[in-house]
């Protein structure tokens, strides 16, 4: 068996490091995050409890005119369907006043819920974890210190049986271009990906965002199986349009990774839009 990378992402004492800072967005990005760190408030104002950066530009590695500004938002009550178009429009004047970033992804969500019993290992290891404080008080400050452990596994990404057929349907809606299924392949990718690697990451034992490094270090414990991730992540970055990848990404490397996390893991706690068939982020 190929020998994965070795393991790091970890503090001294085995819990997963924080990753990303302000200090570390490349200078091209600092008027992005300044004009959406001025913003936020005038849409939301005292409703606002907190703001996060996450991804490639708080960590550095974003690249000019491909990666997208992705923010995290925690409001003092539940978000509304007027607060979630007023992000879009927000993220839509953002991407089109700074051709240095390529879309605007904004998640949105209540403080009581991302402090929940039910969201600890999931919302909330993201938020402690993986986001990086812009505005107002830091929730990891009420959150537990997270290890690369099976439960961490099982309730961030053990739902992808349960995505599975609403991927279907959003293939079968998308239009038939090849501009349209881009996004689309990207968004299936990364979260392929992402599975794949948080099947495995209790026994690396540690901690990366880098879509390769995920790819790579699954694929050291299921090699028939490191050809395709490899592909996927690099289709996470440079996505095509090609309606083969999609539908192999549902009748293959979709199924078996559901099966195998299920079995490894177990299946991750519904949340309320599982119950009611709404699509979560």
């Amino acid at each position: 068996m190929p020998r994965p990378p070795a393991p790091h992402g970890l503090d001294p004492f085995g819990h997963i490091a924080r990753e990303g800072s302000l200090a570390h967005v490349p200078a091209a990005f600092r008027p992005v995050v300044a004009a959406a760190r001025d913003r936020l408030p005038e849409v939301f104002g005292a409703r606002l409890h907190s703001a996060y950066l996450y991804g490639s530009i708080p960590r550095g590695t974003a690249l000019v005119g491909r990666s997208d500004l992705d923010l995290f938002v925690a409001l003092r009550d539940e978000p509304t369907d007027a607060d979630r178009d007023a992000v879009r429009a927000l993220g839509a004047a953002v991407d089109g006043e700074f051709p240095q970033i390529d879309g605007v992804g904004t998640l949105l969500y209540g403080r009581d819920r991302l402090l929940s019993e039910l969201e600890r290992y999931d919302l909330g290891w993201f938020v402690a974890c993986l986001c990086t404080p812009l505005l107002g008080e830091d929730l990891a400050a009420h959150l537990p210190r997270y290890r690369p452990d099976s439960l961490l596994a099982r309730e961030t990404n053990g739902d992808l049986a349960r995505r599975l057929p609403r991927w279907r349907e959003r293939i079968a809606g998308t239009e038939d271009t090849e501009t349209a299924r881009r996004p689309l392949v990207r968004f299936m990718s990364r979260h392929l990906v992402r599975t794949g690697f948080t099947l495995v990451m209790p026994r690396w034992n540690g901690w990366t965002s880098d879509l390769r490094e995920m790819a790579e270090v699954c694929g050291a414990f299921y090699p028939e199986r490191a050809a395709p991730l490899r592909t996927a992540a690099r289709y996470g970055s440079e996505p095509v349009g090609d309606p083969e990848v999609l539908r192999s990404y549902v009748d293959d490397l979709g199924p078996w990774l559901a099966e195998e996390y299920a079995r490894v893991h177990g299946v991750k706690a519904p949340r309320p839009e599982d119950r009611q068939g709404a699509r979560r982020p």
